[in-house]
């Protein structure tokens, strides 16, 4: 069992480091600031323990076998990437630089950024044929199959909490800079511009 969670969480790692539309919108967030950015990591890592309790259901594999439904997802997850790279865009550009450094998305509610984590995760149909593919390759033999499943996808959650909370920190650490209205700008630009990329990705890919 402990080589078997050894070997769970450093694939966990290898998954976690793999940039991806969470991790941009992690960091996007996080510019805000460290409240929006740790929020974000919550909603998204509910998304991960929710796909790894429907693939413990194996209610994963209607997705999978039905092309019509995985379709309307992959086009529902593109709107809801493509959404979130023209709001990035659109704060960018009203962006003034106020004399007191707020930043426009710091004042929204920490139930914005964790809906915005949330949904992201939820709306990409990978995530949950990943996770019906990943987490019973660690199911140990003997183990009640159900059990095991959610317990993996809790341990998933909050191990990519712990991971991705060191990304909110650092970028936290570099506030000094950050703070800056021209550099929060040009990074908007770019987070904006690679969910839009990301977006428009899924949606025309088959």
């Amino acid at each position: 069992m402990p080589t078997t969670l050894l070997a769970f969480l450093g694939a966990c790692t290898l998954i976690a480091a793999s940039p991806g539309p969470s991790t941009v919108l992690i960091i996007k967030q996080s510019l805000h600031s460290r409240r929006s950015g740790f929020l974000t990591v919550l909603g998204n890592e509910t998304g991960v323990f929710i796909w790894g309790v429907v693939a413990a259901f194996g209610l994963t594999a209607l997705l999978t076998a039905s092309e019509v439904a995985y379709d309307v997802m992959r086009v529902v997850g593109a709107v809801v990437l493509v959404g979130f790279g023209i709001q990035a865009l659109r704060q960018a550009r009203r962006a003034k630089g106020a004399d007191d450094g707020v930043w426009e998305g710091a004042r929204k509610s920490g139930w914005h950024s964790y809906r915005g984590g949330l949904l992201l995760n939820l709306a990409n149909p990978k995530a949950a044929v990943f996770a019906m593919s990943f987490l019973p390759q660690f199911v140990p033999e003997g183990a009640p199959h159900l059990p095991a499943m959610v317990g993996l996808a809790a341990l998933w959650a909050v191990y990519e909490v712990g991971y991705y909370g060191l990304y909110v920190w650092f970028v936290g650490r570099l506030k000094s800079v950050l703070s800056r209205a021209g550099v929060r700008r040009r990074l908007e630009q770019v987070s904006g511009g690679v969910l839009l990329l990301l977006g428009v990705r899924m949606a025309l890919e088959g």
